[in-house]
C-alpha cells in the first residue's frame, strides 16, 4: 500500500512542484491514513479499491474524537483527496471514494495581527536598537521584520529568499510561493533602509566565516551557488525555526503575552492596507493568493475593528 502513496509523493514533488514542507505533510497524513486503515479493515490483505467512502468518514471520525482541530483535519482529509484523485486519473482505482466525502465546517477565527499603534511602536523600537547596538543581530533582525510586514512575506518565503531576490533599487522583491508560483511584491522606504543597513554587516560576517573556512584544517566545504538573504551568526541560511524564535521574541515586545508569531505580521500587513481602503483584488495579489475568498477573511477582520469601535462610540449601542 506503501508504494502507491510513495509514487502520489514523487508526483506531487516532480510534477505538481509542490513544496517539500507540503509533500512532508501529505506523506505524514497519509502514513496516518494508512495505519488506521489497517486497524479498520481487520484485514490480512486489502487493496485501495476495498477502501469506501464509509472508510475514509470513519478515519475523520476517528480524528475528531481525539479533539483535533477543525483545520486539521479538513487538512488530512484535502491530502487523501488530492491521494485518491491521483490513484482514479492513474486507473488504480475505478472510483473516487473521497470524492463526496464533506469536511467538517471550520469555525471563522479571525487572525490575530498587530494593531497600527502596536506596529508603529514595534519598529521604532527595532530601528532604536539596530542604532544603539550596530550589531550584526540587531541590524539583521530590524531588516527581517521590515521585510516580513512591509511585502507581507510568508515564513517559507522569506526563509528561501536569497540576494538576488531583492532588488533595491526598484523597491521590489521577487518570491516563490506555494504550488512554485513566482510573485514580485513592492516594499516600503523604511524596509529598503533597514536591508541597505544590513547588507555591509552581512557581507563582513560572511567573509570573516569564509576565511575561518580556508585556514581551517580538513576538507573544505563545497561551494554553493545560492546566497541566502538572510543568514545566522554562522554565515549560513536561517532556518524555519530560528525565524520563528526570532520574529516572536521581537513581537513579544509590543505584544506582550499574546504568542503572536510570523504569520501576524503578514495578517498585520494585509488588515493595514484593508483598513486604509486598499481594494480586495490588490490585497490577493500581493498576499498571493489564489482564491479571493481565502482573502475575504480581511473583510471580516476590518468589519470586526468598526464593529468595536461603534459599541464603544454610539451612545445607544
Amino acid at each position: 500500500m506503501t508504494e502507491a502513496v510513495d509514487d502520489f509523493l514523487r508526483y506531487a514533488q516532480d510534477e505538481r512542484g509542490l513544496s517539500a514542507h507540503t509533500v512532508a505533510a501529505y506523506r505524514r497524513d497519509l502514513g496516518e491514513f494508512v495505519g488506521f486503515l489497517q486497524g479498520y479493515l481487520a484485514a490480512a490483505k486489502w487493496s485501495w479499491e476495498t477502501v469506501d467512502r464509509m472508510a475514509i468518514r470513519s478515519f475523520l471520525g476517528s480524528l475528531q474524537k481525539r479533539g483535533l482541530q477543525r483545520t486539521t483535519i479538513a487538512r488530512k482529509l484535502s491530502a487523501t483527496r488530492a491521494f485518491f484523485r491521483f490513484l482514479h486519473r492513474t486507473d488504480r482505482i475505478p472510483h473516487n471514494p473521497a470524492r463526496l466525502v464533506r469536511a467538517p465546517k471550520r469555525s471563522r477565527k479571525l487572525p490575530a495581527y498587530l494593531s497600527q499603534v502596536q506596529a508603529d511602536d514595534l519598529f521604532v523600537l527595532l530601528r532604536a536598537q539596530a542604532e544603539q547596538d550596530g550589531g550584526f543581530l540587531s541590524v539583521r533582525n530590524r531588516a527581517l521584520m521590515e521585510l516580513l510586514y512591509s511585502a507581507g512575506l510568508r515564513l517559507s518565503e522569506v526563509q528561501a529568499l536569497d540576494l538576488q531576490g531583492i532588488d533595491l533599487r526598484s523597491r521590489q522583491v521577487r518570491v516563490l510561493g506555494k504550488g512554485r508560483k513566482e510573485r514580485i511584491v513592492p516594499f516600503g522606504g523604511p524596509a529598503a533602509t533597514a536591508i541597505e543597513a544590513y547588507f555591509p554587516e552581512r557581507r563582513r560576517l560572511v567573509e570573516s566565516k569564509r576565511r575561518e573556512e580556508v585556514e581551517r584544517p580538513g576538507p573544505r566545504p563545497r561551494p554553493t551557488l545560492d546566497a541566502p538573504l538572510f543568514v545566522s551568526r554562522h554565515g549560513r541560511r536561517l532556518s524555519r525555526r530560528q525565524i520563528q524564535r526570532t520574529v516572536g521574541r521581537m513581537l513579544e515586545k509590543v505584544a506582550i503575552g499574546e504568542g503572536l508569531s510570523v504569520h501576524a505580521l503578514r495578517h498585520s500587513f494585509a488588515t493595514h492596507l484593508m483598513d486604509n481602503g486598499a481594494d480586495l483584488v490588490a490585497v490577493k495579489e500581493l498576499l498571493g493568493h489564489s482564491s479571493l475568498s481565502t482573502t475575504r477573511i480581511y473583510t471580516h477582520t476590518t468589519t470586526e475593528k468598526l464593529r468595536r469601535v461603534y459599541r464603544q462610540s454610539h451612545p445607544r449601542a
